[in-house]
């Protein structure tokens, strides 16, 4: 499979796997993080094996994205069979999408 893999707009303070590469593959992916809110909003991704991310499992940690259409984006991220990406946010103004290509591995 190849572009949109997952997207989600995010509930505020709450842990969001937007999505798990399946069995026996792997994914390059980009993960695109936008700010609808007229207030910034401070972001954390994850990618682990395990429904709740340890301390080593964030990538992003309480970034702050800018009010009214600020963006974060991760690009070239590789991602092995069973792993997830989790987004949290603090506030529900923010929507993400994880795009990229699967391949069997």
């Amino acid at each position: 499979m190849s572009g949109k893999l997952g997207s989600a707009a995010l509930v505020a303070d709450t842990l969001t796997t937007v999505y798990t590469v399946p069995a026996s593959t792997m994914a390059t992916l980009n993960i695109t993080l936008v700010n609808r809110g007229e207030d910034p909003a401070k972001v954390r991704v994850a990618i682990t094996d395990s429904p709740n991310p340890s301390d080593a499992d964030w990538i992003e940690y309480n970034t702050t994205i800018p009010a009214n259409g600020g963006v974060l984006e991760r690009t070239a991220l590789v991602a092995g069979a069973g792993e997830n990406i989790i987004i949290h946010s603090d506030t529900g103004t923010v929507s993400v999408r994880v795009h990229g290509f699967e391949e069997a591995e």
